[in-house]
């Protein structure tokens, strides 16, 4: 189960456990950091710190032995470092960039939520100091902040057993340390395989249509949007009831709804044909107060939802593991769709009021991880390239071998917010693709605007829900324009290096890097600078200041300019000869800037 969170702490440091506690100071090797390593409840440790390849990194490992009580043995290792030149603290979930005070409550990281890494970041994107836990299923507390008495800030992470912990501070860029730490996650994880169509563009039903969905309507929209350049259709919630109001009182059937869908297999081969993958959505914890599974399985749950009209399941059940994997993969089996959309994943999370009276496991989060093992199983049997769309919050490492995307929590009619989402999912997100949650906007949206909607994901799998059939030439012109650059450029927006700058910021800007190709949004009136040689360059203004500083660290020479407005049309095509450090041209609002040397 989940760990309680523990009371305040004015020093940074963790509350005492009442039990025995084995400290041992530990030399990081690193300047500047002091740092121990604790076992809750065993009379011995042993620590290991182990020097890694890049100068400044190094992993602790810490085991405790000896139990001296029959609770659980847990290790924990703390440290502190000035808090000097500190600008944001990074953590995954996305929020608020401050700096967190040391008595702040701790976060806690599990499979179902979270993922157990952080940064603090400095100057100009410095990381301070980044770190991660090795444990990618099981919960982990965090703690960390800002030590008002001293200074410091001091940071902390426990967990049941022994402990593996990555530090960085190596002084790079705040985000090669972060996707440094996924990179040491991979090496514990089976390989992902991500197929190719995990990274298209997507139409999905839920802004669009809500709960008031039919097989006609969806087909409707499916035609339009197959030929402005979506890949694939997520049909969300509404596929399974009749029902139209806001309630999860009817999930966990999962069949489809006798009225609105009458023949569901045949309705899925129709959009197939159109060229589009199909996905489906399912409420994985979700058992409806009216459903006609709540009868066989009401014993099997962690709690009620009165407000939603539902129960969480417990997943430790192997008889309510069956019930969702035999459920889910009808979908697939039976209707003959390409994929799931896998939705709250983290409402697993909870302390529980009820307990299921046949477990396997001890922990929610070992139980969630054998469901979702036993599903993909299932799934690929059927179709090995199976899509599977998990989301933030539950975007843990853990997660990777059982998803093919991950999409930005809802943040409707939110550029900002959804940009950011995006680039702090490319962090942690490790091999899966990263997906925007579905843009929306009112009818009478400006094109330009459409288009910086469509900017602010630039660097991750656009998805849109809005209804096509409403929109004028121009705003379906935006759209068909911008899903056309991301297709062509999908290597480098989407798989390459990627940087995000100024997280404390929100991300006025963002690169991408894939060899000699570099790519720009620019979503704030800064100067982009242009470092190292390259043959291409992409521009992306979502800024109303249309006046685009490029800084380059050497000079560029000779290359060719084409500047599009935001539905690709030409506002200016030329050749330009630049001597000096710099370069600047007008990129109007939602528009493109294309540079080529040679």
């Amino acid at each position: 189960m989940t760990q309680a969170p523990q009371p305040l702490s004015w020093d940074g440091s963790a509350h005492p456990s009442g039990r025995t506690e084995t400290v041992a100071e530990v030399d990081l090797g690193l300047p500047g950091v002091r740092a121990r390593a604790v076992a809750v409840g065993a009379a011995h440790l042993a620590v290991r710190v182990v020097p890694q390849a890049e100068p400044g990194v190094v992993v602790v490992e810490a085991a405790p032995e000896l139990p001296t009580d029959d609770g659980p043995v847990r290790t924990r290792i703390e440290w502190r470092l000035p808090c000097t030149g500190a600008t944001g603290y990074w953590t995954p979930l996305t929020g608020a960039r401050w700096l967190p005070p040391s008595w702040a409550l701790p976060r806690i990281a599990s499979l179902p939520k979270g993922a157990p890494v952080g940064s603090l970041v400095g100057t100009a994107d410095a990381a301070l100091c980044t770190f991660a836990v090795g444990e990618t299923v099981l919960p982990v507390s965090i703690g960390e902040g800002a030590v008002e008495e001293t200074g410091d800030f001091s940071f902390w992470v426990e967990h049941e057993g022994p402990i593996r912990l990555r530090l960085d501070l190596s002084g790079r860029h705040f985000a090669d340390t972060v996707r440094g730490c996924a990179d040491w996650w991979a090496e514990s994880l089976p390989a992902s395989t991500v197929p190719d169509a995990a990274f298209d563009p997507i139409f999905c039903t839920w802004y669009a249509l809500h709960l008031t969905i039919t097989a006609p309507e969806v087909e409707r929209l499916a035609a339009l949007a197959a030929p402005l350049g979506f890949g694939a259709l997520i049909v969300d919630d509404g596929w399974q009831t009749d029902e139209v109001g806001r309630s999860y009182a009817t999930t966990g059937d999962w069949q489809p709804a006798p009225a609105g869908f009458p023949d569901f297999a045949e309705h899925v081969a129709r959009v197939r044909k159109l060229g589009l993958d199909y996905l489906l959505w399912h409420a994985l914890p979700f058992l409806g107060d009216r459903s006609a599974a709540q009868a066989e399985l009401a014993p099997h749950t962690l709690a009620h939802l009165p407000m939603l009209e539902t129960s969480v399941l417990d997943p430790r059940s192997p008889l309510v593991r069956a019930h969702q994997v035999e459920r889910l993969a009808a979908a697939v089996e039976q209707h003959g769709v390409d994929g799931l959309k896998i939705d709250f994943i983290d409402t697993f999370l909870r302390e529980a009021t009820t307990a299921s009276p046949d477990p396997d496991c001890a922990e929610v989060a070992e139980g969630v991880r054998r469901l979702l093992e036993e599903l993909d199983t299932r799934l690929r049997a059927t179709r090995p390239e199976v899509l599977i769309e998990h989301r933030q919050q539950y975007m843990g490492p853990g997660l990777w071998p059982y998803a093919t995307m991950v999409r930005a929590t809802d943040c409707p009619h939110n550029a900002t917010e959804n940009r950011v989402r995006c680039a702090d999912l490319r962090l942690t997100a490790g091999p899966l693709a990263v997906h925007a949650d579905p843009l929306t906007w009112h009818p009478e949206e400006a094109p330009e605007q459409i288009a910086v909607f469509l900017i602010s994901v630039l660097f991750a799998t656009a998805q849109v829900s809005v209804d096509l059939a409403a929109q004028s030439p121009e705003q379906l012109a935006a759209v068909r324009f911008w899903l056309s650059v991301m297709r062509e450029h999908r290597t480098l927006l989407q798989r390459s290096g990627f940087r995000p700058h100024r997280p404390e910021l929100g991300y006025p800007l963002i690169e991408a890097r894939d060899g000699g190709a570099l790519a720009f949004g620019r979503y704030a009136a800064l100067p982009v600078r242009v470092a190292g040689e390259w043959e291409s360059l992409l521009l992306a203004n979502a800024e109303a200041d249309t006046l685009v500083r490029l800084v380059f660290d050497r000079v560029p020479g000779r290359f060719s300019v084409l500047v599009q407005d935001a539905l690709g049309g030409t506002v200016a095509e030329t050749t330009a000869a630049v001597e000096g450090p710099e370069f600047t041209v007008h990129v109007p609002l939602g528009g493109l800037l294309t540079l080529r040397r040679g």
